[in-house]
């Protein structure tokens, strides 16, 4: 077997890095959780307007939508304060007053414009809330952030599950229209693997663009490191059908000539086994849902 080879990346999610320790041997049959750099776009954005109708005096709506939308980030919940439009899932603010004072009420609007969940925030101070104090608005928003995750989440849930053409409701179809760049017989070899590789991981892997949700294209770099040396970067470029970008899959492998020329035999087939399972990730992250039967499709909100 040709399988000299060293991993020298690791995985990176927008989220977190995962640690060292002992790096794995993808090649060897042994991929663990660093066996590819993931490169993925974040899913659609909740935008959160300036609540002009929150009883915040002049400046505290702009500052208030921003604490809100920084809290949700922090929650993975990817938003921007500014204005909406029709097309975005928003966040609309109100508030009223109760006594001594002041409670929010949050309403998750759809591009249809569809209210699709509400809930409250925590009692503030009337006079520290009217003026605008940023503590105060600031803390609001952290405490108000939980909830809203929570809500934002089962509402994904909800639509996605009502809907029968929704790839929640069925396996995502995967096709692969190319390998390119690979010395010796490698554009061959890794696309046939790569179809191999996908078949059992919870994904349909299809030949034609019409059947396909996602198209996946490979393209291979090779860089001289000196005798006897070369470095190896596979890139797995993942889009929709439509052509948006959804994520790439990255690998970096330092290899002899000779593990790729003329023939690459096991060495493609553990390379694109690794391929495989880190695209199977850009599509289970693409589609919001753990990826053991199913798939979501992209009009859902953010979560």
């Amino acid at each position: 077997m040709k399988l000299a080879l060293k991993l020298l990346l690791v995985i990176v999610t927008p989220l977190w890095l995962a640690s060292c320790g002992t790096l794995p041997q993808p090649f060897l049959g042994k991929p663990g959780p660093e066996g590819a750099i993931l490169s993925i776009p974040p899913p659609p954005i909740l935008i959160v307007p300036p609540p002009h109708d929150a009883l915040l005096g002049k400046s505290g709506p702009t500052r208030y939508a921003g604490d809100i939308a920084a809290a949700l980030v922090k929650r993975g919940v990817p938003s921007v304060a500014g204005p909406a439009s029709t097309a975005d899932w928003q966040l609309r603010i109100k508030a009223t007053q109760e006594g001594p004072s002041v409670i929010p009420a949050f309403a998750i609007i759809g591009p249809n414009q569809q209210v699709y969940g509400q809930t409250r925030g925590s009692p503030t101070p009337y006079a520290a809330w009217a003026k605008g104090d940023p503590a105060t608005l600031d803390a609001n928003a952290q405490q108000a952030s939980e909830p809203l995750a929570r809500l934002l989440a089962s509402i994904n849930a909800r639509i996605q599950q009502s809907n029968p053409a929704s790839l929640e409701n069925r396996p995502a179809h995967v096709m692969l229209s190319g390998v390119h760049g690979a010395p010796g017989d490698g554009d061959h070899s890794l696309a046939l693997d790569f179809g191999r590789s996908m078949a059992p991981l919870g994904v349909i892997f299809v030949t034609t663009r019409s059947e396909a949700d996602f198209i996946v294209t490979g393209k291979v770099t090779v860089t001289p490191q000196g005798p006897a040396k070369e470095l190896v970067e596979l890139d797995w470029v993942v889009r929709d059908r439509t052509g948006r970008f959804i994520g790439k899959v990255s690998q970096l492998h330092l290899l002899k000539p000779t593990d790729m020329e003329p023939y690459w035999g096991d060495v493609a087939a553990a390379a694109a086994e690794q391929a495989a399972l880190g695209v199977q990730q850009v599509v289970q992250n693409a589609t919001l849902k753990p990826m053991h039967a199913a798939s979501r499709e992209k009009a859902a909100p953010p979560n």
